[in-house]
């Protein structure tokens, strides 16, 4: 996907470091993301999340908060405040690009943070969270043991992740001060809860609470096997791809104009790990799927092979076009099934003999009160299925560079 690295000016002037990913397609809507506790943007659950919002057409910013990252400031003279206002100058950014956000999406104390702050973005439609805590003093119990030297000092440097972070007494008197419920009762905008069950930062009974405060529409999704910072990638991509699909319904995504010269719309196949084989396959702001390959090859088998979308291609056409048969003939056709297998094989055409062809098994299961003249056409029809005239004909590929 494309990417800017970008700066804009946070609540006190300081640049803060961010990036914008980009669809490669139409621009439909834009995300607004906010980090985790000390985290940063680059985590692997904001990549993932970012590369599949974009792939549906939906740009995201995300950003590093004042002192954090590459931003610009002093974290340590930070309070939960001072958060909300980066969100507010991100919105604002956007908003200058005629990007303004319509989805808000928040990780751990980020998520405390968009909840704050979604009435204030009137542009919001929607806001997901991700591991947040009903409560966002519950960040302090991350450096119970400085609390006595940061209300002494007004400052202190605290280790959090193997990194050392300067936390200050407006930071903890901040936190400790917040009340999310009014916001959540009163947030008017859709929400999706996101929080595993064994999360042992915050724990899941935070995820009941944003959930019961919360009016409807409202979601909640469980997180089964996840850590706090969502780090594996397969835990990272489930979130993704259910914060995609939720998204789809609460947006109202534009459908992109057909091209002339492919009436179906394009599909945009894109890397979702590039030390893998994982593969984003979009049609359009609606349909997404994944695209892998088995263990055995390499793999983490997150998504059928290439063949297998040959397969269920044909399987697909040969089901439609039979059901359509049915249908104009006014036939008792009650279901369709097809089971599509692929293999290579020796030919054994004479004039191909000795070379390997790609070989489709096809069994077709036809349920109803049919009678044997009926179900010998339906199986005969089923060879007029494009998808099966496309894969016996001969076909062109024509391949064009295009540079980013």
């Amino acid at each position: 996907m494309p990417s800017e690295n970008i700066t804009f000016a946070g609540h006190s002037e300081a640049q803060l470091a961010a990036r914008l990913d980009l669809p490669e397609g139409p621009h439909l809507a834009t995300a607004l993301f906010a980090h985790c506790f000390t985290c940063g943007k680059d985590n692997i659950a904001a990549r993932r999340i970012a590369g599949r919002l974009a792939a549906m057409g939906i740009a995201v910013l995300r950003f590093d908060f004042t002192g954090l990252g590459t931003s610009e400031g002093d974290f340590g003279a930070t309070g939960f405040t001072s958060n909300l206002g980066d969100l507010l100058a991100a919105a604002g950014y956007l908003r200058g690009r005629n990007m303004a956000p319509s989805l808000l999406i928040g990780h751990s104390l980020g998520g405390a943070a968009v909840l704050k702050v979604a009435s204030d973005i009137p542009e919001a439609k929607a806001v997901v969270t991700l591991g947040a805590p009903f409560d966002p003093g519950h960040v302090t119990q991350n450096f119970l043991g400085a609390l006595d030297q940061i209300a002494a000092d007004g400052v202190a440097e605290v280790n959090l992740g193997g990194r050392p972070i300067r936390i200050g007494q407006a930071f903890v008197s901040e936190v400790e001060a917040v009340t999310l419920a009014p916001a959540i009762h009163g947030l008017k905008r859709a929400l999706l809860v996101l929080h595993a069950p064994l999360d042992a930062v915050v724990g899941i009974a935070n995820a009941t609470q944003i959930f019961t405060a919360a009016q409807h529409p409202k979601s909640f999704v469980t997180l089964d096997g996840a850590n706090h910072l969502i780090s594996r990638s397969e835990d990272a991509e489930y979130a993704a791809e259910v914060i995609g699909a939720w998204a789809s319904r609460y947006l109202d995504l534009p459908e992109p104009a057909p091209q002339p010269d492919a009436p179906e719309g394009i599909v945009r196949v894109s890397e979702a790990d590039p030390d893998g084989f994982l593969q984003n396959v979009q049609s359009g702001p609606r349909h997404h799927a994944l695209a892998d390959e088995p263990v055995a090859y390499g793999g983490t088998n997150r998504g059928m092979s290439p063949y297998g979308f040959l397969s269920a291609a044909l399987g697909a056409c040969t089901s439609m076009t039979i059901r359509l048969y049915a249908r104009r003939k006014k036939w008792p056709l009650s279901h369709v099934r097809v089971d599509v297998t692929h293999n290579k094989a020796h030919a054994v055409d004479a004039g191909k003999a000795g070379t390997r062809v790609d070989v489709f098994r096809r069994e077709i299961t036809l349920e109803g009160d049919l009678d044997a003249e009926q179900r010998a056409k339906l199986i005969a029809i089923a060879d007029k299925c494009p998808v099966h005239k496309t894969l016996e004909a001969s076909s062109e590929v024509h391949t064009t560079e295009v540079y980013p």
